[in-house]
């Protein structure tokens, strides 16, 4: 008789299977670069939409045809650099020992933090540091999502200590666009909120099987928990229900296909379904990306690119039909 496999139900890679604190996540690795410029923006989500592309993939079958290919469109609308945070390295992590804050600050950024009424400190007062971040905020005003509570980040720089202090004081209260950033064919690395699906069984949320149609009390349950509950607790890896989705989750390697500044380029007949239409530059990235329309989405240097990947593709026809089902 065969013996039976029964693998463990639902991966332990990301555990605790718990919803993310905010609405957008902390990056907590760079990738290095030696350019002295931000390694990282932010946009919202509006949409998907297919394309027509020149297939340049070297092993494709279709090399060299045309062939439809889902993107995901992200608005990216300026930041703007609120501050400096340096900091100064210790033996098992890295403190901040002063933030210089601009003397331009957009009224719309009291919402989010409390507004320094003077400066307390200049660049120049800042003699010993081992590293620096740009405390950046978003514009969502400048969108259609109908909100101006701005988001506020951190974003490092590439480049020596030298150089990263020169582009932070050229920088600091002024703003960078994504096309400063990125550029066309580049991998990316985004990090993301997952969409919430709220309180779900173990059957969804872990992929058990369904037990028989005589099996005592629930069939949807985990059944006998057996040694699970010899330590005198429910272990945390029983299958059980709980909240499901709304999790940080981080996706390497996509693609950009498009860069742009021309909104009525992709903007659909009637808008973007729950987003409308798309007013500042955007991005198109290859295929699907993490979370719900509206919610920002931070993007960065890929950490590990694919050499495989060639540069993107022509891109023949970009699809503006209505999202409206009519």
């Amino acid at each position: 008789m065969p013996k039976p496999n029964q693998p463990r139900f639902g991966s332990m890679q990301y555990w605790p299977r718990k919803r993310a604190r905010r609405a957008y996540p902390i990056i907590g690795s760079w990738p290095a670069s030696k350019d002295a410029n931000v390694l990282g923006f932010a946009g919202y989500k509006a949409g998907m939409t297919h394309l027509i592309l020149t297939d340049n993939r070297g092993t494709s079958l279709t090399k060299g045809q045309e062939i439809v290919c889902p993107a995901t469109i992200v608005e990216c609308p300026p930041i703007k650099i609120a501050a400096i945070n340096f900091y100064k390295t210790a033996i098992h992590a890295s403190s901040i020992i002063t933030t210089v804050f601009s003397e331009k600050l957009d009224k719309e950024l009291g919402r989010r933090i409390k507004l320094p009424k003077k400066q307390a400190k200049k660049i120049d007062d800042v003699k010993e540091f081992d590293d620096l971040r740009l405390l950046a905020y978003t514009q969502p005003r400048l969108t259609g999502i109908g909100k101006k509570k701005p988001e506020i980040f951190e974003l490092a720089v590439g480049g020596s200590k030298e150089q990263k202090l020169a582009f932070a004081k050229d920088k600091l209260g002024k703003e960078i666009s994504v096309a400063e950033v990125f550029k066309e064919g580049q991998q990316i690395d985004i990090h993301a909120v997952s969409k919430g699906h709220g309180f779900q069984g173990p059957v969804r949320r872990f992929g058990i099987g369904i037990r028989n149609h005589k099996s005592e009390k629930s069939i949807r349950n985990p059944g006998s928990l057996g040694a699970w509950k010899g330590q005198g607790h429910m272990m945390y890896r029983v299958a059980h229900a709980g909240f499901m989705g709304y999790h940080a989750r981080t996706e390497y390697n996509k693609q950009i296909l498009k860069i742009g500044s021309k909104p009525e380029e992709v903007n659909p007949k009637g808008g973007f379904l729950n987003y409308g239409i798309v007013r500042n530059s955007y991005i198109i990235v290859k295929g699907s990306v993490a979370g719900t329309k509206n919610r920002m989405i931070r993007l960065i240097h890929s950490i590990r690119p694919n050499r495989k990947v060639k540069e993107a593709a022509a891109i023949v026809m970009i699809n503006t039909d209505s999202k409206q089902g009519r």
